[in-house]
C-alpha cells in the first residue's frame, strides 16, 4: 500500500511539473532555447553512446578508429556528423539563452547560478571530446590550452604533468579525456535537473516583467506544442547542414592525423570558444591571460548582483546591451586572426568593453 502511495505521489508531482505548470501567457519563441538545450543534450548523449561502440582511444588508432566508423560503420557517418554539428547548434542556443536572459533580466541568483555552472561544464566537455580524433589541431589545441595551467604558480607545472599523465599530450591524456567526455554529459544531465527545479520554483518572467498569477496558462498544451515546433525547425535546418555542408563548423585541419612534429601555422579553437580565446590572447602576460579568461567566467556569476533584476529598457540599456553584442562578435572573430598588430589592440579594447558592461 506505502508502494503505490509513494509511487501515485511521484507521477502526481511530475504531472504537475511537466503537465500543470503555471506559465505566462505572453513568453515569446525566446523562451524556447531551454527545451531546444535539453533536445540537443539528449541527441549529443545518444549519438555519443553509439560513436563510442567504435571509437579506440588510443594515440595510434584514435583517428583512423574515426575513419572506420565514417567508412565502414553501418550509419556511423550519419552518428558522427549529427555529433558533430548539434555541437554547434548546442552552444548557439546557450548563447541564445543567456543573451535572452540578460536582455530581459530574467536572472535569478540561484538560477542563474546553476545555468552558468552548466555552460562551464559543456565548455569542458566539448573540449575534452574536441581532443578526441586525435587530428592536428585538436592535439595542438589541445597541447596549447593545457599548458596555460602552468601558469598557476607554485602547482602550475605539476598540474600540468598529471593533465598529460606525461611528459606531453599523449596516450594517457587521450584517455582520461575520454573517460571525461564519456561522464562529463551524465553531470550535465543532473545539473540541468537541478536548474528546471530551481525554475519551476522560481517561474519564468515575461517580457513585460509583470509579476501576476492571474495571466498564467498551464505549460501543457500551449507551451509543449510551441517547443515541439522549435526542435522540428531545428532539425530541418541542421538536416541541410548534416546532407550538403556536414564540415563547414570544422578545421580543415583537421582532416590531418595529429603529428606532434609539425605545428599548425595559426592555432584556434572551436568558434564557440573563440571569444574566451581572444580574451586570454589580449594579456601578453601568461598568468594575466589565464586571470582575464577566469575573470569572463566569475563576472557571470556576479551578473545578478551587478546589474540586478529590475527591468530597465531606456535608449542606454538598448545601447550598451546591442553593444555588448556586437563585441561578443567581434571578439569571436578576433579570436579566429593571428597574433598580430592591430588584431591584438582592438583584442584588449574589446576585452575591456566585455567586463564594462558587466559592471556598469
Amino acid at each position: 500500500m506505502v508502494y503505490r502511495i509513494t509511487n501515485y505521489s511521484l507521477f502526481k508531482m511530475c504531472y504537475n511539473f511537466l503537465v500543470m505548470l503555471p506559465c505566462p501567457v505572453n513568453i515569446s519563441f525566446f523562451w524556447n532555447y531551454g527545451s531546444l538545450l535539453g533536445f540537443c543534450l539528449m541527441i549529443q548523449i545518444l549519438t555519443g553512446l553509439f560513436l563510442s561502440m567504435h571509437y579506440c582511444s588510443h594515440m595510434d588508432l584514435a583517428f583512423d578508429s574515426v575513419i572506420h566508423i565514417m567508412r565502414d560503420v553501418s550509419g556511423g557517418w550519419l552518428m558522427r556528423i549529427i555529433h558533430l554539428n548539434i555541437a554547434t547548434a548546442f552552444f548557439l542556443c546557450v548563447y541564445l539563452h543567456m543573451g535572452r536572459g540578460l536582455y530581459y533580466k530574467s536572472y535569478k541568483l540561484s538560477t542563474w547560478h546553476i545555468g552558468v555552472v552548466i555552460y562551464i561544464v559543456m565548455m569542458a566537455t566539448a573540449f575534452v571530446g574536441y581532443v578526441l580524433p586525435w587530428a592536428q589541431m585538436s592535439f595542438w589545441g589541445a597541447t596549447v590550452i593545457t599548458n596555460f595551467f602552468s601558469a598557476i604558480p607554485y602547482i602550475g607545472s605539476d598540474l600540468v604533468l598529471w593533465v598529460w599523465g606525461g611528459f606531453s599530450v599523449s596516450g594517457p591524456t587521450l584517455n582520461r579525456f575520454f573517460v571525461f567526455h564519456f561522464l562529463l554529459p551524465f553531470v550535465l544531465v543532473g545539473l540541468v535537473v537541478v536548474h528546471l527545479i530551481l525554475l519551476h520554483d522560481t517561474g519564468s518572467k515575461n517580457p513585460l516583467g509583470v509579476k501576476s498569477d492571474m495571466f498564467k496558462i498551464p505549460f501543457h498544451k500551449f507551451y509543449t506544442m510551441k517547443d515541439l515546433f522549435g526542435m522540428v525547425l531545428l532539425l530541418l535546418l541542421f538536416m541541410i547542414i548534416f546532407c550538403l555542408y556536414p564540415f563547414t563548423f570544422g578545421d580543415v585541419e583537421n582532416m590531418i592525423k595529429a603529428n606532434s612534429m609539425s605545428t599548425p601555422i595559426h592555432i584556434q579553437p572551436e568558434w564557440y570558444f573563440l571569444f574566451a580565446y581572444a580574451i586570454l590572447r589580449a594579456i601578453p602576460n601568461k598568468l594575466g591571460g589565464v586571470v582575464a579568461l577566469v575573470l569572463s567566467l566569475v563576472v557571470l556569476f556576479l551578473t545578478p548582483l551587478l546589474k540586478g533584476c529590475k527591468e530597465s529598457y531606456s535608449f542606454y540599456s538598448q545601447l550598451f546591451f546591442w553593444g555588448f553584442i556586437f563585441n561578443f562578435f567581434f571578439l569571436t572573430w578576433l579570436g579566429s586572426m593571428v597574433v598580430e598588430y592591430p588584431f591584438v589592440e582592438l583584442g584588449q579594447i574589446s576585452t575591456m568593453f566585455y567586463f564594462i558592461y558587466f559592471i556598469i
